[in-house]
């Protein structure tokens, strides 16, 4: 036989297609040729296989060899095929019977010496496999528990290219992804009892978790700030099955799973420096598209400590994703969709000196201040719910003097409870917390709440204080703060400290 034909899955952003790897075997001078849009890396699989194959106790058939990867219209890259072009060529010279491929996916990338190494994005690739119908997959060993995550699929492991030969040939086992079993737990995470004082700040992320809200928290250094951001992750409730493997797929994708290949339960949470470039913070890169750090942070939070040091380009290019939930990359080899619903967290001094003790010894003039946050656009804070400004810790919230704040364990029990009676709410829409529930369902007439709740909200609007955008995040608020406290529709007072957090912030 001359011909052979085995399957694979490539991946454009987390999204995996079945590919058809054919290898045809034909006279003429030996050489291998690639085609069906391989990128670089792909290009170079025909040294890596041939070796792999020499190493690995086979003859390399000596003759003109064609590898195509179907659909040739599919861009394709990395070095995830590398298994499959060994398996259809040694099967195109009659070494292997095809047989033991049929409906079979074979994933991997191979050493030089016949090693097959893990790669990544198995997650997405077993996944689409299923949905194509494929419940049999080949992974290397070291995503056999990755693999494992998704149900309904047979998952064998191989360690080198050798044994995968051997298998077909003798019968002899692959290996089980509970031979590569990494026993691993989540290490707590920071916790709120740890900050001192600050209600308004505790209030403010109890808040912001409960609805999915987007927060922002001004002050001078010292105040809490970033203690508050790291913590607000320990208050959001663990992701569900769906969520978990969104989260899970784009961090296989991205190469930062831990080890262990478990689910990520965990909401993410994703803390850049200040001089990431737009690339890193939305997605980007030469060829597709890869996630950047606010896909990394889908259903969790994204930080951004010291929020006016980073450039204004990266910042105006969250603007689109804080809306939509999602990042769509065009680039001359394709468009790449990465899920991007994040609760953004903003952090920043009040003036580019920043004098622990505040205004009494700033030396920064008003234009100067004004300066400094100006670099946080109007548009983008318009997108971000909650902002207040943070006093600075007196001596007796640092020595304890009064009763310690609340852990973590007891906000999230209030956090999960004020979410699971908005999602009752929202369910025949399909929304998960306030935070997604679109202006026209909130002003319609089912929710619409009365003019007395609503007065001075409405004053503000007229008046310019408030956005059309800012009156819809204010009322999205007040059905948190009414699910927080046990209310079955908001009031006139769960308004008015909508207002508070979203107004409370130095201008």
């Amino acid at each position: 036989m001359s011909y052979a034909k085995v399957l694979s899955v490539g991946l454009v952003g987390v999204t995996g297609h079945l590919i058809e790897v054919e290898a045809d075997l034909a006279a003429g001078l030996p050489a291998m040729v690639l085609s069906g849009l391989p990128d670089t890396a792909l290009h170079e699989a025909r040294d890596r296989v041939r070796a792999a194959i020499i190493n690995s106790g086979q003859e390399w058939p000596s003759r003109r060899i064609t590898v195509n990867l179907l659909p040739a219209t599919l861009p394709k890259r990395g070095s995830v095929f590398d298994v499959a072009i060994a398996v259809a060529v040694l099967a195109g010279a009659g070494e292997l019977p095809l047989a033991a491929f049929d409906r079979v996916v074979i994933l991997g990338e191979l050493g030089l010496d016949g090693t097959v190494r893990p790669v990544r994005g198995v997650l997405p690739m077993v996944a689409a496999a299923l949905r194509a119908g494929i419940t049999r997959v080949v992974v290397p060993l070291g995503n056999a528990q990755e693999a494992a995550i998704v149900p309904g699929v047979l998952v064998k492991a191989i360690d080198t290219l050798h044994r995968l030969i051997a298998f077909v040939r003798d019968g002899e086992p692959m290996l089980d992804p509970s031979d590569q079993a990494v026993p691993g737990h989540d290490a707590p995470g920071p916790d709120l009892a740890d900050v001192a004082g600050q209600p308004l700040g505790r209030r403010a992320i109890e808040v912001a978790a409960a609805g999915g809200h987007h927060v922002a928290l001004f002050g001078p250094p010292g105040a809490g700030k970033t203690m508050l951001a790291e913590r607000l992750p320990s208050i959001l409730p663990e992701l569900d099955d769906e969520a978990a493997l969104e989260v899970t797929a784009l961090h296989s994708v991205a190469g930062a799973l831990p080890p262990g290949g478990r689910l990520l339960r965990r909401p993410p949470f994703q803390a850049p420096h200040h001089t990431a470039t737009v690339q890193s913070l939305v997605g980007g890169g030469s060829g597709l598209a890869k996630p950047g750090a606010i896909s990394l942070a889908h259903r969790g939070v994204l930080f951004l400590d010291e929020a006016p040091e980073f450039s204004g380009r990266a910042l105006d290019a969250l603007r689109q994703p804080l809306e939509s939930g999602r990042v769509l990359l065009r680039r001359v080899s394709g468009a790449t969709d990465f899920p991007a619903r994040v609760q953004l967290c903003l952090a920043a001094n009040p003036c580019p000196c920043a004098r622990p003790a505040g205004d009494m010894y700033c030396e920064c003039s008003p234009r100067v201040r004004r300066h400094y946050l100006s670099r946080l656009s109007g548009p983008l804070l318009d997108r971000v719910d909650v902002q207040v400004t943070l006093p600075p810790v007196t001596a007796a919230d640092l020595l304890c003097a009064g009763p310690p704040g609340e852990p973590s364990a007891a906000v999230a029990d209030r956090v999960a409870k004020a979410r699971a009676a908005a999602a009752a709410r929202w369910s025949a829409k399909a929304w998960r917390t306030n935070a997604e529930v679109p202006g026209p369902a909130l002003r319609g007439d089912e929710w619409r709440l009365p003019a007395r709740s609503t007065a001075g909200l409405l004053r503000l609007l007229d008046t310019g204080g408030l956005s059309a955008r800012g009156f819809d995040r204010v009322i999205r608020m007040a059905w948190t703060i009414a699910d927080l406290d046990g209310r079955h529709r908001p009031g006139p007072d769960d308004v008015a400290e909508a207002i508070q957090l979203r107004m409370g912030v130095l201008r």
